[in-house]
């Protein structure tokens, strides 16, 4: 069963119930390498889904000394496709360790 890491607004109730159909379990583990910046929303279906104008954005760092902490959720290969359908092009998913030592996908920004 596939992992992903989130930071953001994948973590909000309202958010998992409209794109999976349910509330996801999840954990608290940390992206070490990243660090959080800010990113205009201006797809009307997200903000309208979110009710925020910014959602975080992790860029890497390369400094193993910023870490992003967030919470890290199984899900379903199904969950995946509709998390992707959800994250605007901004976002690209990539496989992560986490600090936990998990591997897990998470949204990073497309740009870099």
């Amino acid at each position: 069963m596939p992992l992903l890491f989130s930071y953001g607004t994948l973590r909000d109730p309202a958010v998992q119930r409209a794109n999976f159909g349910r509330e996801l379990d999840g954990r608290d583990d940390a992206l070490p390498g990243y660090a959080t910046r800010l990113l205009e929303i201006t797809d009307p279906d997200v903000l309208a889904l979110s009710g925020e104008t910014h959602h975080p954005i992790v860029v890497a760092t390369g400094d193993d000394a910023d870490s992003v902490p967030g919470v890290v959720f199984d899900v379903t290969d199904d969950d995946l496709v509709a998390a992707d359908g959800y994250e605007v092009d901004d976002y690209h998913r990539v496989l992560v360790s986490l600090a936990s030592g998990v591997r897990a996908w998470v949204y990073v920004s497309a740009a870099g």
